[in-house]
């Protein structure tokens, strides 16, 4: 690769959540819902797409917007907000985008000739007769979906959530959701071949207890089997369930990834490795190996998330590990123990009374003494910079992992009003630092730090716990 690939994957001031990886040709890309900087709620922006060459997924090219919430006739103000959509290669070879505004109970399409071009509107799903999916009686709240073209030419639509909606978000009678649905399409992408049917239960019998469905349907057929991806009722978590059918059939399998690593190493979300809150994402196939894409929460919100992947380790039998979170997920391996690297790559972080859920009710006022990831500038801002703000004593930020190899040296970028030390550990339990870094700051501008390292050769995380007063911000750390 061009040069070391690190998570979060895009830049630090786009915040893309709801990533579904696809190959078109020579090319990985990912659409997801947009959320915005400082957001007051999910996914405020427009569709944009992000791609990559397969061979180096380090290297991530802005596509523009495809999509926006004015083009759907039944959003002409663009007042609903365009969540999780779904893209999906037809029979036609044209593209195709499907998509849910919010709650409002209906399942748009766009279509266009290439993966990343202008999608122009096709239509929403709908029956034979002309009804709209989410119209009738009885139909569940389209929502979150996950579209297969099987290999036989089949087009099947899977989608679902946890909450009965309420007529006031849809402007119609309540819909019930009973869980995960799936339903067949015509090959026109649009009209309902087969009607919907209840494949994953929220509840009850055929529902998979402790792991139950809640939302974010994805789907892959990996050597011959189907995996369906989704979010749990924990809502932190991505489990997978496996069939030999696409619409019947499906056993649990396990969890893919966690953002706060919960149940990895038995650990409980009281013991999360960093602030969780809702997750969604899809399975990545590329060259043999296996990625699962995800997000993670910033400022101290729900509302400003961003990209993430991690490397799978799949089984004989076809079974997924859980993947651990890390600052090096497309890399291929760990970092270089040598150069810069940015504390927002830091895949560990929490406060001297641990971390929390983003998405409890006055999470800032909650998390005020806690540290969190953030930017300067406004959304989209041009040479904004992202960095963890807010470290007070106790605070720690966890990169994993780098290639250490005749490094000697560490300098730490630090701004904000403080004055103690920044602890380096090599190890999970922080107990033996292999540096002390001496911190004197108040100033508003990013100031340099450093200290010897004293750290074997081997593969190695890096933990930063500050002591000391006031509250710092971290930039950057180089190793030399």
């Amino acid at each position: 690769m061009k040069k070391p690939a690190f998570n979060p994957y895009l830049p630090g001031n786009e915040y893309i959540p709801d990533g579904e990886p696809y190959v078109f040709e020579d090319r990985v890309y990912v659409y997801g819902s947009h959320d915005r900087f400082n957001g007051k709620i999910f996914c405020l922006n427009d569709y944009v797409c992000w791609s990559a060459p397969v061979e180096d997924l380090s290297d991530w090219r802005y596509e523009g917007v495809i999509y926006r919430k004015k083009q759907d006739p039944r959003n002409p103000m663009g007042l609903r907000l365009l969540f999780a959509p779904d893209v999906v290669q037809g029979p036609d070879g044209r593209f195709y985008l499907y998509y849910a505004f919010d709650f409002m109970g209906l399942m748009g399409v766009a279509v266009c000739d290439t993966p990343a071009g202008n999608y122009e509107f096709l239509g929403h799903v709908r029956y034979e007769d002309g009804k709209l999916w989410g119209r009738k009686k009885g139909d569940s709240l389209p929502f979150d979906p996950g579209v297969l073209n099987d290999e036989d030419g089949r087009i099947f639509l899977y989608s679902g959530f946890y909450f009965d909606i309420p007529p006031f978000m849809t402007g119609m009678k309540k819909l019930k959701t009973g869980g995960g649905y799936v339903l067949e399409l015509h090959q026109d992408m649009v009209t309902i071949k087969k009607p919907e049917k209840l494949l994953f239960p929220k509840e009850g019998e055929g529902s998979f207890p402790d792991h139950e469905f809640f939302e974010a349907s994805s789907i892959r057929k990996i050597k011959g089997k189907y995996y369906f991806v989704y979010s749990s009722r924990h809502n932190h978590e991505l489990c997978y369930a496996l069939s030999d059918k696409p619409d019947s059939g499906f056993v649990f399998g396990g969890t893919l990834v966690s953002n706060g690593d919960i149940f990895l190493e038995d650990r409980e979300e009281t013991d999360a490795l960093n602030y969780i809150g809702n997750n969604h994402g899809g399975i990545l196939e590329l060259r043999g190996e296996y990625y699962i894409f995800y997000h993670r929460h910033t400022n101290r919100t729900s509302y400003s998330r961003q990209a993430c992947a991690e490397k799978l380790e799949m089984l004989p039998e076809g079974i997924f590990k859980q993947a651990e979170m890390t600052s090096c997920g497309l890399n291929g391996g760990p970092l270089p123990g040598q150069g810069t690297f940015e504390a927002r790559i830091a895949c560990n972080i929490w406060s001297s009374a641990g971390t929390g859920r983003y998405d409890v009710k006055r999470a800032r006022k909650k998390f005020a003494d806690h540290p969190y990831f953030t930017q300067d500038g406004s959304d989209k801002a041009e040479n904004s910079k992202q960095y963890i703000a807010n470290m007070k004593d106790g605070s720690v930020a966890g990169f994993k992992y780098f290639q250490i190899e005749n490094t000697e040296r560490i300098v730490i970028s630090i701004a904000g009003n403080g004055k103690g030390e920044f602890l380096i550990f090599s190890d999970t339990d922080l107990h033996h630092p292999v540096a002390n870094v001496p911190i004197d700051c108040n100033s508003k501008d990013f100031k340099e730090f450093q200290s010897v390292l004293n750290i074997n050769s081997g593969i190695h995380p890096l933990y930063f716990q500050y002591k000391g007063s006031g509250a710092i911000a971290f930039s950057a750390f180089t190793l030399k």
